[in-house]
């Protein structure tokens, strides 16, 4: 994954929108899920195998 590969990212819309502390996760990308800060969108990233990110997310979502 390269800082200047033009991948989309999305916000969850859980986020508080404005507030700018929110993790952006880019998609398209399998089998590596990117996630950044969306504060520093030009900072480091962090990328998750998918098997590993949809885990994550499913336990968020059962907490």
């Amino acid at each position: 994954m390269t800082r200047h590969s033009r991948e989309s990212w999305y916000k969850s819309s859980y986020s508080g929108a404005d507030n700018g502390d929110c993790l952006e996760v880019a998609t398209g990308r399998s089998p590596l899920v990117p996630v950044r800060d969306s504060k520093t969108p030009l900072g480091p990233r962090l990328a998750f195998r998918a098997e590993a990110w949809s885990a994550f997310v499913e336990n968020l979502k059962n907490d």
